[in-house]
């Protein structure tokens, strides 16, 4: 079987992430939404609308988010966007939170290993084409955040987010943490998920992953770590489960001293598991 290819560009600007859409060969048609990480209130690390401005308006994009599962500032719509009007989302782009009103919109999972369905925000229906434009880094429950994550819980409405999390027992923000299974079932079900969006949008999709300001915490953290490591890069490809991987391969043969922090995150979590059941899941995108 042919290798999916992902590409790399050490220098983080504006200009390469574009660079790094364009090597991709990919046209995403119609009505693009760029799937980002808005950053919880007090996160220092999320990556800002000016990084990101330069990509967002080569593809003539509508920057997209959902609402949260847990406390915080992004958890009702009221709240968050609030939120995106402090991080100036709004002040660059054309923002949509595709959650904002119900009722959600349920994908099908026929081959899920967990979920049979995903819910996600109802705008999502009106948009052809996704980037998925992932900052890379730890994670308090996943282990670590890229692609598969963006896809996943950040596609995920409110009430989808609550069924990932219990593996399926629940959709009741209030009743989540009551509910939380066991880690790999956690990790298989955000695999599930992942891929009812990537199928959702058959072929028009792509992925960058900026690895900056990486932290052994999430974005969604208020009160996150400092980056434990430098940073290292920009990598793109049209394979969700091959450009994470490529991420965690860089982490493991790093240098930088910072790595066990974000290593132990990864690991203690079993995070690579999310890979493997992608993997195994079977992914459709395109080969380039």
């Amino acid at each position: 079987m042919e290798k999916s290819k992902v590409y790399f560009c050490k220098e983080i600007t504006p200009e390469n992430i574009v660079k790094m859409y364009k090597i991709l060969g990919k046209n995403l048609l119609g009505k693009v939404a760029v799937k980002l990480h808005s950053g919880e209130r007090g996160n220092q690390n999320y990556l800002r609308p000016e990084l990101v401005k330069d990509i967002v308006d080569y593809v003539n994009g509508t920057v997209v988010e959902c609402n949260t599962a847990y406390s915080g500032a992004r958890n009702y719509t009221e709240k968050h966007l609030k939120l995106i009007k402090e991080h100036e989302w709004d002040k660059y782009f054309k923002f949509d939170l595709l959650d904002s009103e119900g009722p959600d919109l349920e994908l099908d999972i026929p081959n899920g290993k967990i979920l049979k369905k995903n819910l996600v925000g109802k705008n999502l229906a009106n948009y052809d084409s996704m980037l998925v434009l992932s900052h890379f880094k730890g994670h308090a429950m996943g282990g670590y955040g890229g692609a598969l994550k963006q896809l996943s819980i950040g596609c995920s409405s409110s009430a989808g987010k609550s069924l990932i999390h219990t593996a399926g027992k629940t959709s009741e923000q209030t009743e989540l943490f009551n509910n939380l299974p066991e880690q790999d079932k956690f990790l298989e079900a955000m695999a599930d998920s992942a891929s009812s969006v990537v199928e959702y949008f058959n072929g028009n999709i792509a992925f960058i992953n900026v690895m900056k300001n990486i932290s052994k915490d999430c974005d969604c953290d208020g009160n996150a770590s400092a980056p434990c490591m430098k940073d290292i890069g920009i990598l793109s490809s049209l394979d969700p489960v091959a450009i994470d991987q490529a991420c965690l391969d860089l982490v493991y043969n790093s240098e930088d001293p910072g790595k066990d922090i974000l290593i132990k995150r990864i690991e203690s979590l079993h995070g690579v598991h999310t890979i493997e059941a992608a993997s195994e899941i079977g992914f459709r995108y395109e080969r380039i």
